[in-house]
């Protein structure tokens, strides 16, 4: 609540103040001048609400639209189970779980979510999440760096999603001696070019790093990959936006991965306006005191019972300083408890049949545009999203909005050589009559 008048007096007395602006006077006068913000006097509660709700109530919304917007963020039907428990107002809460004794509950909810972590990715630690998916990427790099010091190409697929690439570019952008180098993608089937690879794969490589599905939706050959960047000596990094295609795709691990990164959104977390998101990695136990982040353990406490605590915070920030593994000495622990839950209620085969079912759901969308004459751009194997040959995916996406459908996303914005391409994401949020409406829509529009 704000002060009184009274309080205000009492306080500038106690100071020896006799204005409120007297403690703002070493500030130059012609800043001070141009400092005020000129607000209304403010307002009961209600009448704020009702103004809120009435420019609310302008939006038109996107409940009665078809989505098929991907690209990094999933549309999937959220249990009502996730909700419910981390609503729990124990869960809500910013304090760091250093004290065993008082965080019992939450430090086990984090160790069971590396645990599923690294189940899904077939590596052996995890860490207890990251901000993001790109941010994981680019902690990844960082990473390998400290495990290879004198190394100095970064590989990354020009199929990688451009925001992870972007991100990676910016945490390196004040290290000095790495060279970052772009992988160009197969103009047929979609996927990170071999020849192009093998170029650069040489005793300088530090890694590669290459997305799983792709930008593009196209399932990269990744134990090749793998096997080319540990031929030259390098670390191989995966990166997967869409975690559920990980239910169902062999684990990173399995085929030779060093570090998988990605992207936890899809495992229980809304669509809210881009954010927040859930990073996950996990990695080789070889490799484990150079991971970021925090990391759970597991132990037992003086009377033998099953226990829980932080563990290695030796290698953080605020412990180690300048010496850290990484300025991240935290993590998102509520989206991270969200994942949790999703994936226990879905369970391995759950899990698996839910990403089946997307895959069965993309591949008949495709059958049904293709029937209207509208190709795929790229031949390679896809999960659940795809990229359409679309003569201006503008008019598409415009066309597609008249009629209530959201197309996609056009692809040219990032990546100018894909200008008629289109990308489109399905889940099983999608029916099955959708796909011929967003076939009308796209052809309709390519006539006129």
């Amino acid at each position: 609540m704000p002060h009184t008048e009274t309080d205000i007096a009492a306080m500038l007395d106690t100071i020896g103040a006799k204005h409120l602006d007297d403690l703002i006077a070493h500030v130059p006068a012609e800043l001070r001048a141009t400092a005020t913000i000129n607000l209304d006097p403010g307002r009961a509660e209600s009448g704020v609400v009702g103004e809120i709700s009435a420019l609310a109530a302008r939006n038109p919304g996107a409940s009665g639209f078809a989505n098929f917007l991907g690209a990094g963020y999933y549309r999937h039907y959220v249990p009502a189970a996730v909700r419910a428990v981390i609503a729990r107002a124990e869960f809500a809460t910013s304090y760091t779980p250093y004290q065993a004794e008082a965080s019992q509950g939450t430090t086990q909810a984090i160790f069971e979510f590396q645990t599923l972590i690294t189940q899904l990715t077939g590596l052996e630690v995890a860490n207890a999440s990251m901000y993001d998916g790109a941010s994981a990427a680019a902690e990844a790099v960082l990473m390998a760096r400290r495990l290879m010091p004198k190394r100095s190409v970064v590989a990354l697929s020009r199929a990688l999603w451009p925001e992870y690439r972007a991100t990676i570019r910016t945490y390196l952008s004040a290290l000095g001696g790495i060279e970052i180098v772009e992988v160009p993608f197969d103009e047929t089937t979609g996927v990170t070019g071999a020849v192009a690879l093998d170029r650069v794969a040489n005793d300088r490589l530090l890694c590669t790093v290459t997305g799983y599905p792709n930008a593009f939706g196209i399932i990269e050959p990744l134990g090749t990959i793998a096997e080319m960047t540990h031929r030259a000596g390098g670390v191989a990094i995966s990166a997967t936006a869409e975690g559920i295609a990980l239910g169902l795709l062999r684990a990173p691990g399995d085929l030779g991965v060093d570090i998988a990164v990605g992207e936890g959104q899809s495992f229980g977390l809304p669509l809210q306006f881009g954010g927040p998101g859930l990073g996950f990695m996990a990695a080789r136990m070889t490799h484990l005191r150079q991971m970021p982040g925090r990391l759970v353990g597991q132990t037992k406490d003086r009377d033998g019972r099953r226990a829980f605590c932080l563990t290695l915070a030796t290698r953080e920030q605020h412990i180690r300083r300048e010496r850290a593994t990484s300025n991240i000495c935290t993590n998102h622990s509520l989206c991270a408890l969200a994942a949790t839950v999703y994936l226990s209620l879905l369970g391995r085969v759950g899990l698996r049949d839910l990403a089946e079912q997307n895959v069965e759901l993309s591949h008949r969308a495709v059958d049904v545009l293709e029937a209207a004459g509208i190709q795929r751009r790229f031949s390679g194997p896809f999960f659940n999203e795809f990229a359409l040959r679309v003569p201006s995916p503008s008019m598409a996406l415009e066309a597609a909005e008249r009629k209530q459908i959201l197309a996609g996303i056009s692809l040219g914005n990032d990546y100018p050589e894909l200008s008629d391409a289109l990308l489109v994401s399905v889940t099983e949020m999608n029916r099955s009559d959708e796909f011929a409406r967003l076939a009308t829509a796209i052809a309709n529009a390519e006539v006129r």
